[in-house]
């Protein structure tokens, strides 16, 4: 009788276990479509967060890239083949602040506040919105790479290294939508997250996307190639075989590790962040 109980109170917490389950893909796909409704209302804040990139790309290859010798051939040689695949990684980093920014509008709007009230998954809004980000910041790799493809850039790799690749950039993408949850749900107005241009920046440009470190004062490169996006990067331009681009002999163990850290530094950065944002939204209004 005793195991008849236990077996009916397992199959009992599994059935409600699977429930939330679903309960929760459900709300998330919710908050999804949401999104996506919204987006289409107000177009011009997509088309400046692709705009925004598409001119980093041409201001750095073309303003900057004419002076950088990164090759040893001479300036501007093989500029392309190496900037382009940081400027792939350096897209994928800044778009936290985008997703600061919604998250901070929404919350300010009140739309947090009427999620809470629902009866929501409380990790929906987070999932939602980091599935909806990882879906266009997938938009902004396609445009970027149209862009990449105009100005001379090719992969060198097989068509699966480069998957791979697009695959890895979107990874770190997906962690840094975490930490723009997190700090959204942590800002009071927008005002503020539109300072965050002070953090995004010394993550995006200190760090191997414009140049190698092994060319930076040795603390400098110490800290650029410890840097998650470096470590994406070089990954990233090892799979796309990257042609024209003299190997060197990495100065930094972490270089040499370049694949592995690609996609450790994101798992460390969600094991730490999802939770904070989860919680985070829990807390709202107390």
């Amino acid at each position: 009788m005793t195991t008849l109980k236990h077996q009916t109170k397992d199959a009992h917490t599994e059935e409600k276990t699977g429930s939330r389950v679903i309960w929760g893909i459900r709300d998330c796909r919710t908050i999804v479509l949401q999104e996506f409704t919204h987006l289409l209302r107000q177009p011009s804040t997509f088309a400046w967060q692709i705009g925004f990139p598409v001119v980093m790309v041409l201001m750095f290859v073309y303003v900057f890239g004419s002076a950088m010798d990164v090759t040893g051939q001479g300036a501007g040689e093989g500029y392309v083949d190496f900037a382009m695949p940081g400027m792939f990684a350096l897209t994928m980093a800044l778009g936290f602040m985008d997703t600061a920014y919604a998250v901070t509008h929404n919350k300010e709007k009140g739309f947090m506040d009427r999620f809470r009230s629902m009866p929501m998954s409380s990790s929906a809004p987070v999932t939602g919105r980091a599935v909806s980000d990882v879906i266009r910041a997938g938009i902004d790799l396609v445009v970027i790479a149209g862009v990449a493809l105009l100005i001379g850039w090719r992969s060198g790799g097989s068509l699966g290294a480069t998957l791979a690749a697009f695959v890895l950039l979107l990874w770190l993408r997906l962690a840094l939508i975490f930490v723009g949850i997190y700090l959204g749900l942590c800002i009071k107005n927008t005002e503020t997250a539109g300072m965050l241009f002070a953090v995004a920046f010394p993550l995006g440009f200190i760090s191997s996307v414009f140049t190698p470190p092994e060319m930076m004062p040795g603390w400098l490169g110490a800290v650029a190639a410890w840097n998650p996006v470096s470590s994406t990067a070089t990954a990233i331009r090892d799979l796309f075989n990257t042609p024209g681009i003299e190997i060197m002999e990495p100065a930094y163990w972490i270089d040499g590790h370049a694949m592995a850290a690609a996609i450790i530094w994101p798992a460390v950065i969600m094991a730490v962040f999802v939770p904070l944002a989860v919680r985070q939204f829990k807390s709202l209004g107390r």
